[in-house]
């Protein structure tokens, strides 16, 4: 899908440039991390799928909402809410395009309850390094592609994340330092202000 090139290399070669593994954190631990984070702001940098590099801002609001507003030059914006994920491309004067939330991998970690010890959504969890990576993925529905989680430990961080779509490409979204607690106006995860807005 077109739209994975917005949202987050391949998690091997994460791997093959860390140093040897230390011990990874279990997956209760990373879910109740997780489900910890009911609102979160950050900055990001993007290492889209043909090398180029973008940045911008992200504002969760678990459970559902995500908003990931990009830098200038890039006018993108990525808003999900209302169950939907929409895709504001700066270049087009057409309105986004817009998917279920439930087809897409970012779905993952906005979900109400995280358990990645849901032995079907898991499909790996590994140590690389300082860091676990875990892979999970709609086992109902691998075509929607997958998502790595990277978290560091002491504390335990959400650093970054992969997300790797049904044709084979990727996506990685690193992030700065978590803030957590925040107050989110609604209006950042409404998709049809954000489509008012646009227009004007």
């Amino acid at each position: 899908m077109k739209m994975f090139r917005y949202l987050l290399a391949p998690i091997l070669a994460v791997g093959m440039a860390l140093p040897a593994a230390a011990e990874k954190i279990p997956l209760d631990v990373l879910s109740n991390y997780i489900n910890s984070l009911k609102t979160a702001t950050t900055t990001f940098k993007q290492i889209n799928g043909d090398g180029t590099v973008s940045t911008g801002t992200l504002y969760m609001h678990r459970p559902g909402r995500a908003r990931f507003e990009y830098a200038e030059p890039d006018d993108t914006l990525v808003v999900a809410g209302g169950s939907q994920v929409a895709i504001f491309d700066g270049k087009s004067n057409t309105g986004p395009e817009q998917y279920p939330l439930k087809r897409t991998p970012l779905s993952l970690i906005l979900a109400r309850n995280v358990n990645l010890r849901n032995a079907k959504m898991l499909v790996a969890h590994q140590a690389f390094g300082q860091d676990t990576v875990v892979r999970a993925q709609d086992p109902e529905h691998p075509e929607y592609g997958s998502i790595d989680l990277i978290f560091s430990d002491n504390p335990v961080r959400l650093k970054e994340w992969i997300i790797n779509d049904s044709g084979g490409g990727s996506t990685r979204v690193m992030l700065n330092d978590l803030q957590t607690g925040v107050s989110l106006r609604a209006g950042l995860f409404n998709i049809t202000k954000a489509i008012d807005d646009r227009n004007r």
